[in-house]
């Protein structure tokens, strides 16, 4: 294979800023910031939704890969299903003959073994799947629930740590009976396992109720201590790997709260991956290091939801933009990633209401003619040159929300006809200047489920959201196609399809948020930032049909503005950490490409 030099040369590019001409690899000077540069696409690990289980439960046990995999057991109440996965869905097969939780196993979903668990009494049973039933066969040697487990088949497994009480015991399975090995270097239990019966890896647990980054490699004879984990964590967290030298860590309990942290071993070190759709503890996991899958678990009802790990896949990247003139936060904004126009906001304390208005040409931001009334939390439409600002709250001197309209030209804001009723702000919006959309929101102190459409010249009251709780998060293309997301309490997760007539709930996030921001139409929209209780970088995308974890903004943010026509290439800019508020400006791709800066170490 020919080199990047043998075909291109050793040229290298002086353009002032990012070069957008720059392929995979490609290096060139940036005149304006002094620096060399470079570009490549990214890729990672990516969740994505799989077929939800038949009953909700967590604490079970987990045998085969991502294609091919059996749930076993598992809480609230010890339970003896087991359901089959097949790469889409899952299916009851027959029941454990001892129902429990809180259990271990280890195998294919055609010759599986689960040993272990119980509560409140930790039990030795140990059963044998044949790809059709269960049958009990020879215990463990010690009573033991919140064990780990690992093995290649029903003939060929591990268990390791536990509760009985906490113990640092290891045992092999040679398909008919437990022996004794050695020992773990801490006793431990409710940790995640991966590997075989001669290489194997258990990672986190508990020790006296503290989570823990432990992690210990199985080499056949003995463990040996390695490097920690990036969170510590407990209760049972998704695993998967087929090695001491590959494998996966995903959810379980920190201290304090859940985590949808994923974390990837190469052997010697665990790094941080994308996180599970949402925060997750006693969910099962099977599969390998890179096609893995999550089903169930706590959130914090037992939950149904399963999730596909695959990696190397091509992944949306966010990436600095050059910074506003003015920090601010609860601002609008309209646009491409290249051609965008934000208005508006709050500025840090004390806190004043803003009428600026910039423009961004996909490097810098310019001040233009400001708004003719200052305020924030408002909604907006269309482009760089013809675009709505919409409604909002004035801090002074009305203290309240107001129906106002602005119409930008290109060159000027000019009052057009204000919003119908009462004044409303924290709404969703989108669509251009002649055809928008305006739904939920505050209307002085109601949550309201109005939506409103825009036809260029008058506003026109339409069916309402099927939710009252709706803020800010929502896109539109037009009056006849927008998607409203984000919802108060935080942790609501409810999604809305407008189709021109009436809102419909389709899939809900992954996880619930309010003050969000968002950019795309009702087939793609990317939605980034907000509040789930404590403000998050968690981004997410919408095909369509169902919501995806994506890589998080660089910085957690509310109250965010954004570009409202793509969801593969965006723009986030503004926003606020409370008390504080920012200029920064985000750009996303998808497929991603990023751009790294050469420094001399």
């Amino acid at each position: 294979m020919a080199t990047y030099k043998e075909v291109n040369g050793t040229a290298v590019q002086n353009y002032a800023g990012t070069y957008p001409g720059a392929v995979d690899g490609e290096l060139w000077y940036n005149s304006t910031a002094t620096t060399f540069q470079f570009q490549y696409g990214a890729t990672g690990g990516v969740w994505s939704t799989g077929g939800n289980l038949n009953t909700a439960r967590g604490f079970g046990a987990a045998a085969g890969t991502q294609t091919a995999s059996l749930a076993i057991s598992g809480s609230p109440s010890p339970k003896a299903i087991t359901e089959a996965y097949n790469g889409s869905s899952w299916t009851e097969v027959n029941d454990l003959t001892t129902a429990r939780a809180y259990l271990a196993g280890a195998g294919t979903s055609t010759s599986a073994l689960a040993f272990g668990g119980g509560r409140p009494t930790a039990l030795a049973n140990t059963e044998i799947y044949n790809g059709t039933n269960w049958t009990e066969t020879g215990d463990l040697n010690t009573a033991r629930n919140y064990l780990g487990g690992c093995g290649a088949s029903s003939t060929s497994a591990l268990a390791f740590g536990g509760n009985s009480p906490q113990v640092a015991l290891t045992e092999t399975w040679n398909g008919s009976s437990w022996t004794e090995v050695a020992d773990l270097n801490t006793a431990r239990n409710q940790a995640s396992s991966a590997g075989i019966q001669t290489s194997a890896l258990m990672s986190g647990g508990a020790v006296s109720s503290a989570s823990q980054a432990l992690t210990e490699s199985w080499n056949g004879s003995s463990w040996t201590e390695v490097a920690d984990l990036n969170i510590a964590r407990r209760q049972n967290t998704g695993g998967a790997g087929v090695s001491n030298t590959s494998a996966l860590n995903f959810g379980g309990e920190k201290d304090p709260g859940i985590t949808a942290s994923t974390e990837s071993w190469n052997g010697t070190a665990w790094t941080v991956a994308g996180e599970l759709p949402a925060e997750l503890d006693g969910n099962f996991g099977s599969g390998t290091q890179t096609t893995a899958l999550s089903a169930g678990g706590r959130a914090p009802g037992y939950s149904t939801a399963t999730n596909e790990w695959n990696t190397g896949v091509a992944v949306g990247a966010w990436s600095t933009g050059g910074n506003m003139n003015t920090a601010r936060g609860w601002l609008g904004g309209a646009g491409t990633q290249t051609a965008a126009i934000a208005f508006g906001g709050m500025t840090n304390p004390p806190a004043t209401d803003s009428a600026l208005t910039e423009l961004y040409n996909g490097t810098s931001w310019t001040e233009v003619n400001n708004l003719t009334t200052a305020r924030n939390s408002l909604g907006r439409a269309g482009t760089q040159t013809a675009a709505l600002a919409i409604a909002g709250f004035e801090r002074s001197p009305a203290d309240a929300q107001v129906r106002l309209v602005e119409l930008w030209n290109g060159t000027n804001w000019t009052e057009v006809n204000d919003i119908l009723g009462v004044g409303k702000s924290s709404f969703g919006s989108g669509g251009t200047s002649t055809s928008a959309l305006m739904f939920g929101g505050n209307s002085e102190t109601i949550v309201s489920a109005l939506t409103e459409s825009w036809n260029g010249t008058n506003w026109t009251e339409v069916n309402d959201l099927n939710s009252t709780i709706r803020f800010n998060g929502g896109t539109a293309s037009d009056n006849t196609n927008a998607l409203s997301f984000g919802a108060g309490p935080p942790g609501n997760t409810g999604t809305e399809l407008w189709n021109g007539t009436n809102w419909t709930e389709v899939a809900n996030m992954n996880t619930g948020r309010l003050n969000i921001a968002g950019s795309g139409n009702n087939t793609a929209t990317l939605a980034f930032g907000g509040i789930t209780p404590t403000i998050t970088a968690a981004t997410e995308l919408w095909n369509g049909s169902s919501w995806s974890n994506q890589d998080s903004l660089n910085s957690a943010l509310t109250e965010l503005g954004g570009s409202n026509s793509s969801a593969t290439a965006a723009l986030a800019f503004g926003g606020a950490s409370p008390p504080n508020v920012t200029a920064a400006t985000e750009e996303w791709n998808n497929p991603g490409t990023i751009t790294k800066t050469l420094t001399t170490s």
